[in-house]
């Protein structure tokens, strides 16, 4: 009896893996050993959505593809269906860890469903549709940052004569990035759900308006789970290279770069006025550490806080 209810509960997973190109949708449904494709437009999606809901799903993957998956991700999110977004270096891992070295689309796309069904990764809500444009705010305020500091490192070298050309365009991007953090605020402001969280987290000093929007956008997770775990999903946790008496350096990968990108920007500023930062950094730096890992140590202290103060509901209360 236990053998017939395991395969009937095999049986009834449904794990259709989604290769997305420019025009075509290549669609693989594993436990039918079912493919057909689909117009990447609006109408095909469609089609693809009213097929897919005949199934009762386990997860819809798709691989990041730097913007061509975002329509048919968005429309499977509003239909309440288990989407998730791999990262395609971890299905090509996947790939070459079966010795699969062909590639064709139809390939691809029973590859990134075989990865969910063997793989199991969490179902990650997608958010409003405000949510996903405070996200694409966040980013274009990252992406105009960036240029923003490039520009300034040419204007350092340039000659003298071609300096007013560089000063234009840091005015041009001082103004666009006072636009998006205008619209950032006002629409943050609209999402009644983040007000007080946001007041809780700007408590704490060193954390500003950008960090607490950035995580709010892009950590859901902040405050409903264990440190460790929201560590290494900021990609802060540090992971051992030991190998029989080989003790090599700990050190910190994955998670999302975004949010480990402004937590070291505020970090900078944080031990200079944050006195338990401060107190912290000083600490692990007398001790021996490398700066940048007291940073990154500094770092994870703080998301614990952090974790902890949205967990029990309480302002910066250390000294």
């Amino acid at each position: 009896m236990k053998t017939t209810a395991s395969a009937s509960s095999r049986n009834s997973n449904r794990h259709v893996g989604i290769d997305i190109g420019k025009d075509t949708l290549d669609i693989y449904i594993l436990e039918l050993e079912k493919h057909w494709q689909e117009e990447n437009s609006t109408e095909g999606i469609k089609r693809l959505l009213l097929t897919l809901s005949r199934y009762r799903l386990t997860r819809v993957l798709v691989e990041a593809t730097g913007g061509y998956e975002r329509p048919l991700v968005e429309a499977c999110a509003e239909k309440g269906f288990p989407v998730i977004i791999a990262q395609p270096i971890q299905v090509r891992q996947f790939a070459r860890a079966q010795g699969q070295m062909a590639k064709t689309d139809k390939i691809d796309a029973r590859l990134i469903a075989q990865f969910g069904a063997v793989m199991q990764p969490d179902v990650r809500p997608i958010g409003s549709k405000k949510i996903r444009y405070i996200r694409d705010l966040l980013t274009r305020k990252r992406q105009l940052t960036e240029a923003r500091t490039q520009e300034l490192n040419r204007k350092q070298r340039t000659p003298t004569a071609l300096k007013a050309s560089h000063q234009r365009a840091l005015k041009f991007l001082d103004k666009e990035l006072a636009w998006v953090e205008g619209r950032l605020d006002r629409t943050v402001a609209e999402v009644t759900e983040w007000q007080h969280r946001c007041q809780i987290l700007t408590s704490a000093p060193g954390i500003g308006n950008g960090v607490a929007y950035t995580l709010l956008g892009e950590l859901p997770e902040l405050g409903q789970l264990s440190h460790r775990q929201i560590s290494a999903l900021c990609g802060l946790a540090p992971f051992n290279r030991d190998s029989g008496k080989m003790r090599g350096k700990r050190r910190i990968k994955g998670g999302r770069a975004q949010i480990r990108t402004v937590l070291y920007m505020a970090m900078l500023s944080a031990i200079q006025h944050n006195k338990v930062m401060r107190s912290f950094y000083q600490h692990l730096v007398a001790q021996g550490k490398h700066k940048k890992v007291a940073i990154t140590a500094c770092m994870r202290k703080m998301m614990t806080i952090l974790n902890a103060m949205v967990r029990d509901n309480q302002v910066w209360k250390y000294s």
